[in-house]
């Protein structure tokens, strides 16, 4: 039961972050409540992971673990700081906290960290991305064939370019590093559009994530044969 109580929260996670970052389409309020549910799942979801906390002074640190820590707590700390603006800057659902202060580092901190948390969270997607193929092997009932295997691999290739090429012609790494101070929205863009390019984006740094800590995880294996090797 808990393991689908996981998945079913980490969607919800990332159907919501998907809405936060469609601004244009969403509005003022909306995006507040959004915000505001989605400081609620990641608390759930942490509760849900909580043996993960419980576990960071026991074991070893190897590359893949060492990536997964920092990534982990990069994720926590742009939610945090996400979750601080976001209160500053509300207009409807904390309004009634009547905050006046800090608000010009509330926005920008807000607008920087809204982009980063989108990217670190995507990547997080990325990183535990097995575990949803291993629930993915379960539905079709055993091992995908090398052509289906393949046709994925180039669906999510094409995916992460096209995402790429999202993310670069939107300019957020202008926002990312605040090279601009105020995010421009294409209000002509459909809903359709919009959800689109934030998913192919998203799809693009999961891609990352996913590959990265494959990556990571040979090198290990490798370090592990070789120490192998010489006790022998």
């Amino acid at each position: 039961m808990k393991p689908k109580i996981k998945i079913v929260t980490d969607i919800l996670m990332t159907a919501t972050l998907l809405m936060l970052m469609s601004y244009q389409i969403t509005g003022q309020e909306l995006h507040e409540w959004l915000g505001a549910g989605m400081l609620v799942l990641f608390i759930v979801h942490n509760a849900l992971n909580y043996k993960w906390y419980a576990s960071l002074f026991k074991g070893k640190y190897k590359p893949l673990r060492i990536f997964g820590t920092v990534l982990n707590f990069a994720v926590l700390a742009s939610i945090i700081m996400l979750g601080y603006s976001g209160i500053v800057m509300s207009r409807h659902v904390f309004k009634f906290l009547d905050i006046e202060r800090g608000m010009a580092l509330a926005r920008s901190m807000h607008l920087a960290v809204s982009y980063w948390g989108f990217v670190l969270m995507s990547l997080h997607l990325g990183f535990h991305w097995g575990m949803f193929i291993g629930v993915f092997r379960k539905i079709i009932k055993g091992k995908t064939r090398p052509a289906l295997a393949w046709s994925m691999r180039i669906i999510a290739a094409a995916v992460g370019i096209y995402g790429a090429i999202c993310f670069v012609k939107a300019d957020i790494f202008s926002y990312i590093f605040l090279k601009n101070d105020f995010a421009f929205f294409d209000f002509e863009k459909t809903a359709f559009i919009v959800f689109t390019e934030y998913l192919a984006m998203m799809g693009a740094w999961i891609f990352v994530g996913y590959y990265f800590a494959k990556i990571l995880g040979v090198i290990s294996l490798k370090k592990r044969k070789e120490r192998a090797n010489e006790t022998n």
